[in-house]
């Protein structure tokens, strides 16, 4: 018998110096975990890629024959940034590597990103719309799109900034199998910028349902103004009480509803990822029972500016939705909120005010919604010629008893219109071709029903109960009566948005938006 004696000592020794020499090729490497498999990578700007390793250790990223090499930091932080790419179908690979540690992404596409954000109608699934909305099934039924990806950030809110996601997932690509679970007004949008532009599109959609603005905005965002700056240090102190109370403060239904919680759990992991632009769809919980929506422009400029910090992109477009009809006397002041923030320099809105939505705060029809977002981006990012949006008001003068308005976005002149189903807008005429929804106030501040009428470019307002009119409004209620639509369009079928030439006269009044 063969005896063996084995040194257990000297095993352990021995075990000890290998793992201590290997340590250097095997230095873990971590990219982000926004990286995965089937992502779509910006075109035609520099390329952020960063991530974990061991401290000081080298690390090295290939992609579309690019190698950058870098050293992780003291902390394990690493990061490179890609040359521009160009855009491509072409399925590629990208490595990160780490001495003998490496992680292979496949699938990669280069595009067009953007980011899309709000609350529960930019959440609203594109399932959800196919099975309220024939036309939505049949867009669902024609979604193969392999160029089209898509990745939902999940992740809860946080106090700080988190550093990454807490879970890998791959991009989704899009199917008629898997385009179901995707943001329906975001998956409108990229398919028409895909099909217009012939490139891929990719969507990180953090969005979360039944939530206000104000945690999606970074913290360091809420300044330049007396609201953002109460609001910021109301809850630094947790003092709820003091937001429920602030002029465009919110009943804060929990940690989500606090300033910057949301962008600290779903966006700070994403950044500095290249992205061309933001989508934005929400409102709806800045002006509920109860809510203020007083200053959300100053809230929008802060989101903008937020945004346009942490991407590292100055003038980083931003589009956003007007909210459509709802039954709610807070509605009428947040959308003139929302149209005030136009005057941020590269964002649109996609005005909906003519979409019948049946009294639903889910409308099912995203599809309007979203081609007419996309008008934004493909005129002013993407150079197409096209009309971007419907009447914008410009001013209103008092002439021989009436009001003259004009407008912006009238090259294709004024029409009185109707919508008829999904994206179809017909031209009013006999008895139906009659402007609504106009009213004129004159220096008593007291409202009256107008008769309004398309003279070229303009719109003149008169009424026999206003000699002398001093304003002028547009759509300025909850909801247009049923038979008489708010229905004034340029000739590219496009709604004009709501509007008050002085809105002095239409002071906000918390006391006619209780909580209930």
């Amino acid at each position: 018998m063969i005896r063996i004696t084995i040194d257990v000592r000297a095993v352990l020794i021995a075990a000890v110096v290998f793992l201590c020499g290997a340590s250097g090729a095997l230095a873990e490497v971590r990219p982000a975990r926004i990286f995965a498999n089937h992502m779509v990578l910006q075109c035609d700007r520099p390329v952020p890629v960063w991530g974990h390793a061991d401290a000081g250790a080298a690390v090295t990223v290939a992609f579309s024959g690019q190698t950058v090499e870098t050293k992780a930091d003291a902390a394990g932080r690493w990061r490179v940034d890609l040359k521009p790419l160009r855009a491509s179908v072409v399925r590629q690979q990208m490595t990160v590597r780490s001495g003998d540690d490496r992680v292979v992404f496949d699938d990669v596409l280069v595009g067009e990103v953007w980011l899309a954000d709000g609350q529960s109608n930019m959440e609203y699934r594109v399932a959800q719309m196919a099975k309220a909305l024939p036309e939505g099934q049949a867009m669902a039924d024609m979604a193969d799109l392999p160029a089209v990806r898509y990745r939902k950030i999940h992740d809860r809110d946080a106090p700080q900034p988190v550093d990454d996601l807490k879970d890998a997932q791959d991009w989704v690509v899009c199917t008629p199998q898997t385009v179901g679970n995707c943001s329906a007004v975001a998956f409108v949008f990229a398919r028409r910028v895909h099909l217009t532009l012939g490139v891929p599109v990719g969507i990180i959609d953090c969005s979360w349902g039944g939530t206000p603005i104000e945690p999606h905005i970074p913290i360091e965002a809420f300044t330049g103004h007396p609201t953002l700056e109460k609001l910021a240090a109301l809850a630094k102190a947790n003092d709820i009480d003091g937001i429920k109370a602030l002029p465009g403060g919110t009943y804060v239904r929990g940690s989500n509803w606090l300033p910057a919680t949301i962008y600290n759990g779903r966006v700070a992991p994403v950044k500095p990822y290249a992205i061309r632009g933001g989508i934005w769809y929400q409102a709806e919980s800045n002006c509920g029972h109860g809510e203020d929506p007083r200053d959300y422009e100053q809230k929008m400029r802060a989101l903008i500016r937020g945004w346009r910090s942490v991407f590292e992109q100055p003038d980083l477009p931003v589009y956003f939705v007007q909210l459509p009809q709802w039954n709610s006397y807070a509605w009428t002041y947040a959308r003139e909120e929302q149209r005030r923030a136009m005057a941020v320099p590269n964002t649109g809105m996609a005005v909906t005010i003519d979409l019948d939505n049946a009294n639903n705060i889910h409308p099912p029809n995203k599809i309007d919604v979203g081609e007419r977002l996309a008008c934004w981006p493909l005129a002013q990012v993407y150079g197409k010629t096209m009309e971007v949006s419907g009447p914008l008001f410009r001013n209103a003068k008092a002439k021989d008893g009436a009001m003259v308005v004009t407008f912006d976005h009238v090259t294709h002149g004024l029409l009185i219109g109707g919508i008829e189903g999904v994206g179809k807008i017909v031209a009013a005429t006999g008895d139906d071709a009659v402007l609504h929804g106009f009213e004129l106030a004159g220096a008593d501040g007291v409202w009256h029903d107008a008769q309004a009428t398309i003279e070229g470019e303009a719109v003149v307002v008169r009424s026999a109960e206003v000699k002398q009119p001093a304003a002028v409004r547009y759509a300025c209620a909850p909801q247009a009566a049923k038979d008489k639509p708010w229905n004034l369009y340029n000739g590219a079928g496009m709604p004009a948005s709501p509007f008050c030439s002085d809105w002095s006269l239409m002071p906000y009044d918390p006391a006619k938006n209780p909580m209930k």
